[in-house]
Parts: structure tokens; sequence; C-alpha cells
């Protein structure tokens, strides 16, 4: 009787490898496309202390224009 449950449990084996499920990974024949609609402001303030304002402003060829 040992051929038979043999057989049987090869053909258990046969049909529970033969159900494995399979995953397919296609990539798409249409590019990527990110469109970004940003709008950047920027504020610069800029403090000085009153004795480097003054020293500017009686020595105007510091920082010519």
């Amino acid at each position: 009787m040992t051929p038979p449950k043999t057989m049987l449990m090869v053909g258990c084996v046969a049909l529970a490898s033969a159900c494995t499920p399979t995953i397919r990974i296609e990539p798409s024949d249409k590019p990527i496309t990110i469109n970004l609609n940003v709008k950047i402001d920027q504020e610069v303030r800029i403090k000085l202390d009153k004795e480097v304002e003054d020293l500017i402003s009686n020595n105007p060829d510091l920082f010519p224009e």
C-alpha cells in the first residue's frame, strides 16, 4: 500500500505547486508628468545698529551704487 500513498502525495505536491500566484510588473508606455504650481515670495529685512547706520550715511563711498 505504500506506492499508492506515495503517488497520492506526489500528486498533491504537484497540484499545490501548480497553483502558485504570479505577479507581473510592467512599465507604463506613457511618461510620468509632474505639474508643480509653486509661487515663491521672499522678503529680506536688514536691521542696522544706529552706529552702523550713521557710519554709512557719513561715508557714502563705502558702498557705491
